[in-house]
């Protein structure tokens, strides 16, 4: 009895469960994603900093430096997590480019899908400041092109090499290269604003790629 006595709990005392540190952690690291994407979007990438970032989200800078070692690494995974959760959220697949049969057809419904992302205020904010710090921080656009851009790159690879099997296009072309062809106007023109970016725009660049400038044989 004696021992049963001890082990009892004091008259007004309740025990809580000790907090979830995994579940804590995840929620700070929410947070500083949210953080991170509505302050470049509101204030742009330049003012964007750690301790901006940590007073919107609720938490101690040293939180951030504890996961992250500058704002470009955090916006970085900000970016591709907003990219998983819109996928998610809609549902979505793996994507691939649709094989129709048409690859003109195909070409066009993928790029008119990218014109509608690069459009999405979600998206073009954060884009634009991770491609822009690229320019003069290498590691992170090389980071930027691993998880980014060759992922994307490969979809049109594979599509482009089907095409080639089905006697679409010339056998000795690269897919590699020949992808440029439509993939690197648009971003030019997007990230520099040397024109509108719209349907007809990639539409017509995939038409130049496919049928390239040379008068066409009556």
């Amino acid at each position: 009895m004696a021992a049963q006595k001890s082990a009892q709990k004091p008259p007004g005392r309740t025990d809580h469960p000790a907090p979830n540190a995994t579940r804590r952690s995840e929620k700070s690291r929410r947070a500083i994603y949210d953080a991170a994407l509505a302050l470049v979007a509101d204030v742009g990438y330049p003012k964007t900093t750690i301790e901006g970032i940590a007073a919107r989200a609720g938490v101690g800078k040293q939180t951030i430096y504890r996961w992250w070692s500058s704002k470009a690494e955090v916006l970085m995974e900000a970016f591709l997590d907003l990219g998983e959760q819109a996928a998610q959220a809609a549902g979505q697949e793996p994507y691939v480019i649709p094989d129709t049969g048409d690859l003109a057809a195909d070409l066009k419904a993928v790029l008119r899908a990218t014109i509608d992302q690069m459009t999405d205020p979600r998206f073009a904010a954060p884009a634009r400041a991770l491609a822009a710090e690229g320019l003069v921080n290498e590691p992170l656009s090389r980071e930027y092109v691993a998880k980014l851009m060759e992922p994307s790159f490969q979809l049109y690879v594979d599509r482009l090499r089907a095409a080639q099997e089905a006697g679409e296009v010339r056998p000795d072309i690269d897919p590699r290269i020949a992808l440029e062809l439509f993939v690197s106007p648009l971003a030019q023109r997007w990230l520099q604003h040397t024109g509108p970016i719209s349907y007809e725009y990639t539409d017509t660049l995939v038409d130049y790629a496919l049928h390239g400038l040379a008068p066409r044989a009556r």
